[in-house]
């Protein structure tokens, strides 16, 4: 079985789609994590409902997050 930290250091500099709690989506790359899962994101787009926005780079904290995927 795949550790959580150990899929996060094979997913560094990939694209990454999040789901966040408040139900929105973030899509963006992986630069940098730590041990309690807050991410360093790169070229991020939130999506929330039909509304898209760009961020760029942003830190975000890890208990917001409800799940992970490589794009």
């Amino acid at each position: 079985m795949a550790l959580p930290l150990d899929v996060l250091e094979k997913s560094m500099n990939q694209k990454l789609l999040l789901l966040l709690k408040d139900s929105r989506s973030i899509e963006g790359k992986l630069l940098g994590f730590d041990e309690y899962m807050n991410l360093v994101l790169d070229e991020v787009e939130e999506t929330k409902g039909e509304t898209k926005r760009r961020l760029g780079k942003i830190i975000l904290r890890g208990s917001n997050v409800v799940s992970i995927s490589l794009i």
